[in-house]
């Protein structure tokens, strides 16, 4: 296995450490930062969140700087995204940071965007993300870490902007839902 898809499988193994960090009140307190009151325990999984999503980034940098571009890592790399941020959104709802209709139209579509790619893996095509998927992915993990961090350094000029992202993100994703199935109309519509 190369090592970009060894940082692929470490963004997947920090879900776990994520997950348990925000759900659960370490009794580490609260802290402030830039006008924004947050417990600690959510700094810290919004930290993870960071690390875990920066990842995404340097993995696909460095297979494509050594050319180390595989068929599993086209299929890992979105996987983990979408494993990554449905668990975020999922937490989200949970601590009441976003509206559960938005989050489930979000999840609907990773799983519907999911499924064709398996539909077109098993016509032997793998078709890595596109610029507007990318477009996607970036602006889900800045909606993401803007809530996680209870919308710090915004909240001192009273934009909602983690709302404001969620938003943005949510156009993008069914934006981008709509190209991935139009673009691959033809198979869908020629698959047995």
């Amino acid at each position: 296995m190369n090592i970009p898809n060894k940082i692929t499988i470490s963004r997947i193994l920090l879900i776990p450490f994520f997950v348990i960090v925000m759900m659960f009140d370490f009794g580490w307190g609260t802290m402030s930062l830039f006008g924004a009151t947050m417990p600690v325990h959510h700094f810290v999984g919004a930290l993870i969140f960071i690390i875990a999503s920066t990842t995404d980034w340097v993995d696909g940098f460095y297979a494509r700087k050594y050319n180390l571009v595989t068929t599993f890592g086209k299929f890992l790399d979105p996987l983990a995204d979408k494993l990554l941020v449905s668990a975020a959104f999922i937490l989200m709802v949970q601590l009441e940071m976003a509206p559960a209709w938005v989050i489930i139209i979000i999840i609907s579509r990773e799983f519907a965007v999911t499924g064709l790619r398996l539909i077109l893996a098993g016509e032997g095509e793998v078709v890595a993300a596109n610029q507007l998927g990318k477009i996607k992915t970036w602006a889900q993990i800045v909606a993401i870490g803007a809530a996680l961090l209870h919308n710090t350094i915004f909240i001192l000029i009273g934009i909602p902007f983690d709302a404001i992202m969620l938003y943005i993100a949510l156009f993008f994703t069914l934006w981008s839902g709509w190209d991935y199935f139009y673009l691959n109309r033809r198979v869908l519509l020629e698959s047995k």
